[in-house]
């Protein structure tokens, strides 16, 4: 703190050379991690079409708050479609609470680096469960130091392109490819991503039909989710060429390396993988020219300072690295503020509105410049609206 002024609390305090003042940060300490389960209806996810019988009927998004000894409390949310929400929202209480809980949350790393170390044990459970937690530490420090995530961490730009992701569910036919592209570009998205898997007799068309409706030069992608086989791949990559596609992403699985690097080598449209890589196994994929570009984001790298960690990775290796939706709002709000801290990063993605809601004046919104603008108010800058998280609680954790 500066002395004499509330502790806690920076904003407001311009550096002057020629006045001396004595900053100390707080001892703050983590003394309360708790969690609510903000439940959806899976309706909204497959609308227009009806719930399929076997599937999940709604998706329960674990909101996280960490609280500390002198009142500033942090904010994250875990990503949760598949039915994993409640499993996932009692394992952050009962597997990490102990490695926050009287910890310096301003002591990102030193938290990060323990819980890095955990998880070489932690055989069932991934590191993005833990990633979610590093985005409430670099929100609190954001809200003691009274500026953004993007300002703290070295801002680049305030504002990042955004493309929309188009939901498979939703869309089957060469005609609703064209109309789903074409309402997109409406909404002003800068690009437009399309996820199939069906292989190339039925892919390829519905990839023509996108091409047509959007014309040349507006950035189109596909995603294939690890659900194609080589030969495939192949012709599909063959097709991105001659339509100009923006990347191929994830055509099969991240494990098959040797695959990834034969299509990278064979095809013009640039091959986007390591999704699902963690960040100290994504040097390989690199150095051994697996990828064109890499994938990633605050979620599924390390939260904050792991995405940052491979970012700085990618760019001494010379690579991009173009950032994944989380499929929650304030993770990908946590991603806009990365995404404003880096070049690295052509894009952001905005997907389903399944995963916008909670947050006041919709911060992950499209903009008229196509782009998604970096909120400015301190940590992650959101305000939540609290009667709607209340209203859609099941549970506190």
């Amino acid at each position: 703190m500066i002395e004499g002024r509330k502790r806690g609390s920076l904003a407001g305090i311009g550096f002057n050379p020629a006045r001396q003042f004595k900053i100390i940060l707080p001892a703050m300490k983590i003394n309360s991690i708790s969690i609510r389960l903000i439940r959806r209806s899976a309706e909204l996810w497959h609308a227009p079409r009806p719930v399929p019988a076997d599937d999940f009927p709604y998706f329960d998004f674990p909101l996280v708050t960490v609280g500390t000894d002198e009142g500033v409390e942090g904010y994250t949310m875990e990503y949760c479609p598949l039915g994993q929400g409640r499993a996932t929202a009692y394992g952050l209480k009962d597997i990490y609470s102990i490695d926050l809980l009287g910890q310096n949350p301003l002591h990102h790393e030193k938290i990060w680096q323990r819980l890095r170390a955990k998880q070489r044990h932690l055989y069932n459970v991934t590191p993005s469960m833990w990633s979610t937690l590093d985005v409430a530490l670099w929100d609190i420090k954001g809200k003691v130091a009274g500026q953004s995530i993007a300002s703290l961490l070295g801002q680049y730009r305030d504002r990042v392109p955004l493309y929309a992701t188009c939901a498979p569910q939703t869309i089957t036919t060469p005609d609703e490819v064209g109309e789903a592209v074409a309402d997109k570009i409406k909404q002003g998205f800068a690009g437009v991503k399309l996820q199939f898997n069906g292989g190339a007799a039925r892919d390829i068309p519905r990839l023509r039909r996108a091409r047509e409706v959007a014309g040349p030069g507006y950035p189109l992608m596909v995603d294939a989710a690890a659900g194609l086989m080589f030969e495939d791949a192949l012709k599909i990559g063959h097709v991105l060429d001659e339509l100009d596609y923006e990347w191929f992403e994830e055509p099969f699985s991240d494990a098959n390396v040797l695959m990834l690097k034969k299509l990278s080598d064979t095809i013009r449209t640039p091959v986007l993988a390591a999704e699902t890589v963690s960040l100290f196994e994504l040097p390989h994929y690199m150095i051994g020219g697996a990828v064109d570009l890499v994938r990633g984001d605050a979620h599924h790298k390390g939260g904050i300072t792991g995405i940052m960690k491979a970012l700085g990775m990618c760019e001494m290796m010379g690579y991009g690295l173009e950032i994944h939706t989380a499929a929650t709002p304030l993770h990908d709000v946590a991603n806009l503020h990365v995404g404003c801290a880096t070049r690295l990063s052509r894009f952001l993605e905005s997907h389903h509105p399944m995963f916008r809601f909670g947050l006041k004046n919709d911060p992950l919104r499209v903009h008229p410049d196509g782009c998604q603008h970096v909120p400015n108010g301190p940590g992650l800058g959101v305000e939540i609206d609290w009667d709607w998280v209340d209203n859609h609680t099941v549970e506190v954790i």
